[in-house]
């Protein structure tokens, strides 16, 4: 799987991830906070490439507002957690109401997913992990044979998300934290935000891990 990471237009957006199978040419694109230049010629790029998944780790407004130009322009089937799938709709929901100049495009979900679904593209599987605690609908994709997770705003490099929004909740939180730490061997974590890292290291190093299990 090649798994690129597109600089979006502003730093308010959160990281914005192209994940292609080169074998079978199916994509998706993993938080598009923003559908402009950036995104649109990181896709062009490609060649033979089917896009079939927009993947949303959660509901705000930063990893979503992409969402309708995109799904309107390739077609792609919008993934994201049926606890969150209201926040496609809601600009209250998402945060987008007094952080954006322009109002959010509600668009609906086409595939909710819960805990354990399985996801494939091309001749990868894509795991959902739920991790409430961010949102209540806040997941991690975890592509099971590359070893990576697309952390969303639950796990970082050296922290953690926030808990402090209308629907977040630091010992959901913590339950999710223990489940990824708790995951069979090493995974390249690619988060929502900042720089990657690797799960092991998160592991040793992350001060709210190190915090949350003494």
């Amino acid at each position: 799987m090649k798994i690129t990471k597109v600089q979006l237009e502003h730093e308010i957006f959160a990281n914005c991830y192209l994940l292609v199978d080169e074998e079978t040419g199916e994509a998706a694109v993993a938080d598009p906070g923003y559908y402009g230049d950036a995104l649109k010629n990181a896709i062009k790029s490609q060649e033979k490439m089917n896009l079939k998944y927009i993947l949303l780790t959660h509901g705000h407004f930063d990893h979503i507002y992409g969402v309708p130009g995109l799904r309107e322009e390739s077609g792609a089937k919008v993934v994201i957690h049926e606890n969150d799938a209201g926040h496609l709709l809601d600009p209250e929901k998402s945060l987008a109401q007094g952080n954006m100049p322009e109002p959010q495009i509600p668009v609906n979900a086409d595939i909710t997913v819960k805990d354990g679904d399985i996801l494939k593209l091309g001749n990868e599987t894509i795991r959902v992990l739920h991790t409430p605690g961010h949102t209540k609908g806040s997941v991690c994709y975890i592509l099971e044979k590359d070893r990576v997770i697309l952390s969303g705003d639950t796990l970082f490099c050296m922290t953690a998300g926030r808990t402090d929004f209308w629907d977040g909740s630091e010992e959901e939180m913590i339950k999710s934290l223990k489940k990824l730490i708790a995951l069979d061997g090493d995974y390249r974590v690619l988060p929502g935000h900042n720089r990657e890292t690797t799960l092991e290291s998160e592991r040793k190093r992350n001060w709210y891990i190190r915090r949350m299990i003494k």
